[in-house]
């Protein structure tokens, strides 16, 4: 009888994670699978807001990241009346664990009780000291943020801007000058946008002056407005706002040009 040597299994390569048709290495270790979760759950909270949101405040997320966001807020009414305030929304990478704040900073300077006149930072772990991702989501943040500016009174636990805090006990009538300053301001650096940032205001320039004022006067009447008369309208307003850019443009120069020769 013949014996049989056993054949021998052939030795098989490890494979290599298959890439998905998007090109993406699919997610292996628990801590990615963990990772990818939060992230998910962020997509989710972002979509929410957009039937949730606090009126007068608007989120854009970041060209950059998936966890930083742009936001502008209006104030339409109480002391902070016509505000327009721009802040940035960070989430750490454990946000959507316990205690894993997000950090809102506001862009433009905001005198505040309840945020940092040095950094601009609004103060949310008081008002939030146990963050719970089960209760706590960012339109809950959202809504603290509107929140602040109608409190009329804080307590002593409110330590982000303790002067303005002992201000609005001690001299109300200095603190709404303040207020009043501070929502001056936010008019006149509207247009200083941040670099990155997703929302962006511009100057109103001489068309658009133009074209306001030939809406107010040709569209009184609704029954004559036509798709044709409105497209007339923004050509005239584009020559003639134009033609004002390139006056002032000559009146400047002719200025510089005066005061340099006044130096000398």
């Amino acid at each position: 009888m013949s014996s049989k040597t056993p054949s021998k299994t052939p030795s098989r390569t490890p494979r290599t994670p298959r890439r998905s048709s998007s090109g993406r290495t699919p997610i292996t270790s628990e801590a990615d699978r963990e990772q990818a979760l939060r992230d998910y759950k962020v997509t989710i909270e972002y979509k929410h807001l957009k039937q949730h949101s606090p009126s007068g405040v608007y989120l854009i997320p970041s060209l950059n990241s998936l966890r930083s966001f742009h936001g502008v807020i209006f104030l339409r009414r109480g002391l902070y009346t016509n505000a327009i305030f721009k802040f940035t929304v960070e989430l750490p990478p454990e946000y959507n664990d316990a205690n894993a704040w997000p950090r809102i900073v506001f862009s433009n300077n905001v005198y505040n009780p309840h945020v940092n006149p040095e950094t601009g930072e609004l103060d949310v772990q008081t008002a939030y000291p146990n963050w719970d991702p089960h209760r706590h989501y960012l339109v809950t943040v959202l809504t603290y943020l509107k929140k602040i500016f109608y409190m009329k009174t804080f307590g002593d636990n409110v330590v982000a801007n303790v002067e303005a805090r002992d201000l609005s006990r001690s001299d109300p009538a200095m603190y709404r000058k303040n207020v009043e300053k501070c929502v001056k301001e936010s008019s006149r650096s509207l247009t200083l946008n941040d670099p990155g940032c997703t929302i962006k205001f511009i100057e109103e320039n001489a068309c658009h002056e133009v074209l306001k004022m030939k809406m107010k006067d040709k569209l009184r009447d609704p029954a004559t407005i036509s798709r044709g008369l409105i497209l007339d309208l923004i050509k005239e307003a584009k020559a003639e706002g134009e033609k004002k850019i390139k006056e002032k443009e000559v009146e400047n120069a002719e200025l510089k040009d005066n005061s340099i020769e006044t130096a000398t």
